[in-house]
């Protein structure tokens, strides 16, 4: 079945010291573009989540959010560099004594002493984190997944009613056209009886005329051909996997046959069947680009 190349899913995971959060979004895109918003000491996640994404993902522009946060212990520690502290104070109030200056040191200032504290991070198991995130990431994609498959069916549907729509058309085509030959081997006929008057009308040549008429109007081959298409178009449509460069190829080909039957008409109720017929391709194609 058919799927959307938008979508959107998040889940949230809570494991023992770390709770996961992984969003994902897609919009549409001709290819498969990859990108990941991680915690900076996380990058390495995200070559391994496009991975992850791209075997189920085949087109559009899918945007992955990921946030770890830890539970309980925190991500850094903080530890007073107690030395380089004291030596700072030290040597700030014997100045401050030889010059005269006021002894108005507090705690905060210790914030500005250059490598007065030690920032440390809790070291951490990549695959450890990696297999939590992927647990998460694919709850996160099985929620995208769903859309995008819900998505889908509403816009097979409608491509569907528009398939219908032009699959009239072609039979109304097929049982107007003989109709307007004959209509003008008609008009030819009563044409000539009247410029000829009392003199006999060659009925050999009004029958080649109308023969020549009927080979420049013939729309058989467009006809058989938009019927083709017309089948090739629901079987494509019944598929379960990525369809939308292959839809995008076929409506081509139905536009091109609906405008050579344009082209060949010379008749009023024939092209304005015609005109539905190249609203509802128009339409499909419109459709088509939301397609995976």
């Amino acid at each position: 079945m058919p799927r959307s190349m938008t979508g959107y899913g998040r889940a949230v995971k809570v494991f023992d010291d770390r709770e996961i959060t992984v969003e994902l979004k897609a919009v549409n895109h001709r290819f498969f573009e990859f990108t990941a918003r991680t915690p900076r000491q996380y990058a390495f996640l995200e070559e391994r989540l496009k991975k992850l994404f791209s075997a189920e993902i085949n087109r559009g522009k899918v945007e992955a959010y990921v946030s770890v946060a830890a539970i309980d212990e925190p991500d850094e520690t903080v530890e007073a560099n107690a030395d380089i502290i004291k030596s700072y104070v030290a040597a700030l109030r014997s100045v401050g004594g030889e010059i005269g200056v006021p002894d108005d040191l507090a705690l905060s200032h210790l914030l500005r002493i250059p490598d007065a504290f030690t920032v440390t991070k809790r070291e951490e198991d990549e695959e450890a984190v990696w297999e939590e995130v992927r647990e998460t990431a694919e709850e996160a994609l099985s929620a995208f997944v769903a859309m995008r498959t819900a998505e889908g069916e509403k816009l097979k549907s409608d491509i569907l009613t528009k398939v219908d729509e032009i699959e009239r058309g072609v039979a109304a085509v097929t049982e107007r056209s003989p109709e307007v030959t004959e209509k003008y081997r008609e008009r030819l006929f009563a044409k000539l009886s009247e410029l000829l008057a009392d003199r006999a009308v060659d009925e050999q040549r009004i029958l080649t005329e109308a023969a020549i008429f009927a080979d420049k109007t013939a729309v058989d081959e467009e006809t058989v051909r938009l019927k083709s298409h017309i089948s090739q178009c629901r079987e494509i449509l019944s598929l379960n996997e990525p369809i939308g460069k292959r839809l995008d190829f076929l409506i081509q080909e139905f536009n091109r046959e609906v405008n050579t039957i344009g082209s060949k008409c010379n008749d009023l109720e024939i092209t304005k069947t015609v005109l539905n017929m190249k609203n509802a391709v128009e339409k499909i194609r419109e459709q088509i680009q939301n397609i995976e």
